[in-house]
């Protein structure tokens, strides 16, 4: 029987093939004080549960003490990162972000618009291709799966699949983390709910998608508030669809208060990378480069893993018994995993043009 570890290994191997080169390299000590002389890293839409991102912020401040973490609206969405890129390009103050994490199609959108420079960081050989623009511009960090995540104390029967939320019996209770019109988690939560009805991904399952979540809304079923570890424990939203990761660290958050359970649907199971990048209008660019080389190292990776995120190097990290083993058996079963789909990024692209432009006159639920 195999192993979990090997099965893990074997997990979406279309999307994580990687170098088995083991990366030892550190960044240049010219970098180092070239960002620290630049005294400042602004980054945005990186909350603190979200893969464990508090831990990765913190570990940074440890190392470079002399590099203030200046953290602009953690619970803003893709769209807003990549805005906030384009409002401030004159802007050299503190409202300009440095950084990016974004879903996977806004990485070449931003290229195209010039929004981004290059930077390939040390490890950059243990980057999947598929996931990363040849010339550096915008790179995978890490990935997971849709997943719902319940209240126990209000939901006595835990849905197991996107049909599941049609039932009369979660009358007021579903909701997305995120708004579908500017948010990759919802925008691919839609998505999530097209494959789910056999459509196929891009545009068909974009549009079956919005089908789904306008009968889910004309059943009164959807509630159209942003989910999060307070809303779901406040009864808000008894019932979030949000990316694995997410669920499990705000059950983990929430320390049984109210009990939660987290479950991977059995279909349409969709799994998204998200990706980063430097702003080509970046007010601190080596202190964003320093940045990247602390996500990419073993360290930042292992942080990420630890918030229940995929890291981009996961599969050439595992071969050279670079990850903990504690770390591995605190995830999901893999078998969770294996149905996982993984849009290309025109397959993405079409789904969010889809979505975004089809959203309030299909479903007409402002979320917010």
């Amino acid at each position: 029987m195999m192993s979990r570890t090997r099965r893990l290994l074997s997990l979406s191997t279309a999307i994580l093939v990687a170098s088995t080169a083991i990366a030892a390299a550190e960044p240049s000590a010219e970098l180092i004080e070239a960002a620290k002389k630049e005294g400042m890293l602004t980054t945005i839409a990186l909350p603190a549960s979200w893969c464990n991102y508090g831990e990765v912020i913190s570990s940074f401040k440890a190392k470079y003490p002399e590099i203030q973490v200046n953290e602009l609206n953690p619970d803003a969405g893709s769209a807003d990162e990549v805005e906030a890129i384009k409002a401030n390009k004159d802007n050299k103050g503190p409202q300009a972000p440095d950084v990016i994490d974004v879903g996977l199609s806004f990485g070449p959108q931003t290229k195209t618009e010039g929004l981004l420079q290059p930077y390939k960081v040390s490890t950059w050989d243990e980057i999947p291709d598929s996931i990363k623009d040849p010339e550096g511009y915008w790179y995978g960090d890490y990935y997971g799966v849709l997943s719902f995540i319940v209240n126990k104390d209000l939901v006595p029967n835990t849905p197991t699949d996107w049909a599941d939320l049609l039932k009369p019996e979660y009358a007021g209770q579903v909701a997305l983390a995120g708004d579908p019109r500017a948010s990759n988690q919802a925008i691919l939560g839609v998505l999530a709910a097209g494959l789910s009805k056999g459509a196929k991904p891009g545009e068909e399952a974009g549009k079956a998608g919005l089908d789904y979540f306008a009968e889910l809304n004309k059943a009164g079923n959807f509630v159209p508030v942003i989910a999060k570890a307070g809303t779901i424990a406040q009864g808000a939203t008894p019932i979030a669809i949000a990316w694995d990761y997410n669920a499990l660290a705000w059950r983990d958050e929430l320390k049984g208060n109210p009990p939660v359970e987290v479950v991977v649907p059995k279909t349409g199971v969709l799994a998204g990378v998200y990706v980063q990048g430097i702003s080509a209008y970046a007010p601190h660019p080596n202190a964003a480069k320093l940045w990247m080389e602390h996500l990419y190292s073993d360290d930042g990776q292992n942080l990420w893993l630890k918030g229940y995120c995929h890291p981009a190097r996961f599969n050439a990290m595992a071969k050279a018994g670079k990850i903990p083993q504690a770390l591995i058996d605190a995830l999901p079963p893999a078998a969770s995993y294996e149905a996982a789909v993984f849009p290309s990024v025109d397959e993405q692209n079409a789904n969010k043009a889809a979505v975004t432009g089809g959203w309030d006159g299909v479903v007409g639920a402002n979320v917010q």
